[in-house]
């Protein structure tokens, strides 16, 4: 760290202390950002320490949908996101409008939204899942035919882990889409001995090559118990820092260099000490757009 970086932290610190605020930082954030954290985890484990702060203030180190997420729950507390340009293009990828429109032509499907979407897109959904309990989510509805917006290739994991049928909507993550049946392959040949593990948000035929699929959280556990000492890591290349932190004796490869999210690198210290100084950006949800997607983010929760 740079002599400016540790003053920059110091700050940070300080001003954090006398806001009450929280950081929450998700695995893919810059790993200074990750190095400063009170929690650092993936929109699962954020959104439960979200709903659980005591803190006056949460500042949500990651994407536009996480911080909205957060303000869901807890409608009571400012929540900043240091950069109000750090947005999601899979969240984008669906309007309420157009989801609206789909709920028409599917009458008898329950709508499960992951929860990389917007507050609007969430409140016209029966619930949310994460990658983490995507499955669980989906087993415990009562109906048999599901709509799945918006990351198609999550959907499709899940297809094959149920008997229910699932109507995916067209989104996907464009950083795990990057990572190549190829990049597997050829990581398997540079590591013989390795591991491999990858988000299911990648693509089928990168998931057909793994050893396990798993959401971010899933992927510390594996580094964590996993016998070898090699591990090729099929996601967003941020999560990185925090598995050699946690994992000194072993090595850990991306499967790919371009797997990384230019939206999550947006937020930097100074915009972090920025924010709790100005009190700004602060994400907001209108009352009526909260209730409902409150409704469907308490129930993803309830499948933890």
């Amino acid at each position: 760290m740079t002599g400016r970086d540790a003053a920059l932290v110091e700050q940070i610190l300080d001003l954090k202390q006398r806001r009450n605020a929280v950081l929450l930082v998700h695995n893919y954030q810059r790993p200074e950002i990750q190095d400063i954290a009170d929690f650092v985890g993936d929109s699962l484990e954020l959104s439960q320490k979200a709903a659980l702060t005591g803190a006056d203030v949460i500042v949500f180190c990651g994407v536009h949908f996480m911080a909205e997420t957060a303000a869901i729950l807890c409608p009571e507390r400012a929540v900043l996101l240091p950069d109000a340009h750090a947005g999601c293009p899979m969240a984008n990828m669906i309007t309420a409008e157009r989801l609206r429109q789909k709920k028409q032509e599917l009458p008898g499907a329950t709508v499960v939204c992951y929860v990389n979407s917007s507050a609007v897109v969430k409140a016209e959904s029966d619930i949310c899942c994460t990658s983490a309990n995507a499955a669980r989510v989906v087993e415990r509805i009562e109906g048999d035919e599901v709509l799945f917006v918006p990351d198609q290739y999550l959907g499709h994991y899940v297809s094959t882990l149920t008997d229910k049928t699932l109507h995916l909507w067209p989104g996907y993550c464009p950083t795990h889409v990057r990572i190549r049946p190829e990049d597997i392959q050829r990581r398997r040949q540079e590591h013989p001995g390795a591991r491999v593990v990858v988000h299911p948000e990648c693509r089928p035929q990168v998931i057909e090559l793994a050893d396990a699929v798993l959401s971010t959280s899933g992927i510390c556990r594996f580094t964590r118990e996993t016998d070898a000492r090699e591990v090729i890591i099929g996601t967003e290349s941020g999560i990185i820092h925090r598995l050699q932190k946690e994992n000194p004796g072993k090595t850990f490869i991306p499967a790919s260099s371009r797997a990384v999210c230019p939206n999550m690198k947006k937020i930097t210290l100074e915009k972090v000490l920025r924010a709790l100084r100005d009190m700004a950006p602060q994400i907001t949800v209108p009352e009526p757009i909260r209730l409902r997607a409150k409704r469907a983010v308490d129930l993803m929760l309830e499948a933890v």
